[in-house]
């Protein structure tokens, strides 16, 4: 395998950690919508149900312009991308609370807010990263990446909340919108292509010796008859479902609890704090035990946490437990996930074809913040959801236990073609 470049430790953790800053931006953007839910509501009389499809949408579309935007980052490097990013985020945020019907919300929300923030997300920045690092640390790169999004949950979440009990949703909601502005000084460590990428050189697999440079469109369609691939993708899909419809609709949860709404952002925040030691517990043990196994342990134990939840009394401190706990594995499933499409794969387009995992992932998401609005319209509460959740849980473990953990062969005939 071609290595990346020699790059001094100074370097590397100045690209690790602006990385890591970008994350932590446009995942609090993202992860704090939930709480905007009952106040958008209030202010435009749209309905839960309405609200939720446009942020369910708006975790499709987060979803989707990965693929899109990795495949530009793969080709011209990740820079431009994530300043797009930022200014895009920042834009459809700063206009939501110009706008009162659910077509607006589908636009500021569902579309523009979501791909900037698509724009600066794992994809992006674990790939632009994985290229430019030697292989022995990028397990750690992409968990300790992968922990700056939790930590901006962990940060943004109470004072978001904060922030609304003020002075109101709008003045919050623009507040968060200036924040992600930063995304732009901090891409620059980002910016420009790694040689390794550019030169091709990166589409050596371990153990096919040095191969000449493979197309994207012959790699996409390798990676799709692929069943470790899918299997990926099969997983994913779950781990998007669990997350969107607890950051949608953890505070109506809370609320059906007779509970104060400070128990559920504090219940996000604490999702974000267990989410750093699981993101990081992820990378470390990715470097030592094979990934299929973390995955189907983290999903397995999702499973159990929910059914402990759902017998458990609901007062303040069961959700706080259940926060931790479930914390631990929330996006802990990234640095593994991303791992395993390196290593069947290899890193040249690593940003493209982890982009097409998230936007499985997003697919669930779509489902789990629109059919949480759905059941609590429909049934009064979120009961059926919780049974969803822990029957798709236990089939992602399943999923992820046929799946291999060595490069795909490409034979140098095939590899000459392309």
């Amino acid at each position: 395998m071609t290595n990346a470049p020699a790059m001094s430790p100074r370097s590397a953790w100045l690209l690790i950690l602006s990385a890591s800053a970008i994350l932590m931006l446009t995942m609090a953007a993202r992860l704090t919508t939930g709480l905007f839910l009952s106040p958008i509501n209030t202010a435009t009389g749209l309905g839960i149900a309405s609200i939720s499809f446009a942020m369910a949408v708006g975790q499709f579309m987060w979803g989707a312009s990965q693929p899109v935007f990795g495949a530009v980052a793969d080709k011209y490097g990740p820079g431009r991308v994530i300043v797009l990013g930022g200014v895009l985020l920042a834009a459809g945020l700063a206009a939501t609370p110009f706008v009162s019907s659910q077509w607006g919300l589908l636009f500021t929300l569902g579309v523009l807010s979501a791909a900037g923030a698509g724009a600066g997300s794992f994809s992006i920045l674990i790939g632009a990263t994985a290229q430019r690092l030697p292989p022995e640390r990028r397990a750690f790169a992409s968990g300790f990446i992968n922990a700056g999004g939790s930590f901006g949950q962990f940060v943004f979440a109470p004072a978001v909340h904060a922030l609304i009990a003020a002075f109101g949703w709008v003045s919050a909601m623009w507040a968060l919108a200036a924040t992600t502005l930063l995304t732009i000084p901090l891409a620059r460590p980002l910016s420009g292509k790694p040689a390794a990428a550019a030169s091709g050189a990166s589409a050596s697999v371990a153990g096919h010796g040095a191969l000449p440079a493979l197309t994207l469109g012959r790699q996409l369609r390798e990676a799709m008859r692929d069943r470790s691939y899918l299997c990926l993708h099969a997983g994913f899909f779950t781990c998007g479902f669990h997350i969107a419809f607890l950051v949608t609709h953890l505070p109506g949860e809370v609320a059906l609890c007779s509970l104060p709404a400070a128990v559920s952002a504090t219940s996000l925040g604490l999702i974000g704090l267990f989410n750093i030691f699981g993101s990081l517990t992820a990378g470390a043990l990715g470097q030592r035990y094979r990934m299929k196994w973390l995955l189907a342990l983290m999903y397995g134990s999702r499973a159990v946490i929910i059914a402990l939840y759902l017998v458990a009394p609901k007062t303040p401190a069961t959700f706080y437990v259940f926060a931790a706990a479930l914390g631990f594995t929330w996006l802990a499933t990234v640095p593994p996930t991303a791992g395993l499409v390196g290593k069947l794969f290899g890193m040249r387009y690593l940003s493209t074809l982890f982009g097409l995992t998230l936007l499985s992932h997003q697919v669930g998401g779509f489902f789990g913040a629109w059919l949480g609005g759905l059941a609590v319209v429909r049934f009064g509460d979120y009961a059926w959801m919780w049974y969803a959740d822990i029957v798709l849980a236990v089939l992602a473990a399943l999923v992820n236990l046929p799946i291999r953990e060595a490069p795909v062969a490409r034979p140098v005939a095939v590899a000459a073609e392309a």
